[in-house]
């Protein structure tokens, strides 16, 4: 923990939160409006019946309430060539906590986690402008995919 920021497993109280987060974050990656999903949806996938995802978030002591200040979302998503990989959908801490290990900390729990499970990797995106993240992974001796294209089908 750095300073009085504890980095521990989401829970589902936690989900309004995240979800304020997940659109600063769109705010930052200049897609504001891209974020459609409501709050019940957010919840149900993470912890309804049948979850499909999983997050750390840090908090920290911010007077005298802990406060989610960032979070690391996740899911096992299966390659035919390696198996299963963790997959970092989301990885943000706000601004204005960045700078004192926080990133750090939750970033290395995700690998941690995905070491401790067997495996594989973990993979996840970085949009090619954003220099600090990519910065960041480069610390990590991560490996940068040339060649892929992203794609998707939009209902």
């Amino acid at each position: 923990m750095s300073g009085n920021v504890t980095i521990r497993w989401a829970e589902e109280r936690d989900c309004e939160r995240m979800l304020e987060l997940v659109k600063e974050l769109a705010v930052y990656e200049k897609e504001p409006q891209a974020v459609t999903v409501t709050l019940d949806h957010f919840r149900q996938s993470g912890f309804g019946p049948a979850p499909v995802w999983k997050a750390f978030v840090a908090e920290k002591l911010i007077d005298n309430k802990m406060i989610v200040i960032g979070f690391a979302l996740f899911y096992i998503r299966y390659s035919t060539w390696k198996g299963q990989m963790v997959y970092l959908e989301d990885f943000y801490v706000m601004e204005e906590h960045r700078g004192q290990k926080t990133g750090k900390e939750l970033f290395e729990t995700v690998v941690n986690y995905a070491k401790e499970n067997g495996y594989y990797g973990m993979i996840w995106q970085v949009l090619d402008w954003n220099e600090p993240a990519i910065n960041f992974y480069k610390k990590y001796h991560s490996h940068f995919d040339a060649g892929w294209i992203n794609t998707s089908i939009r209902f």
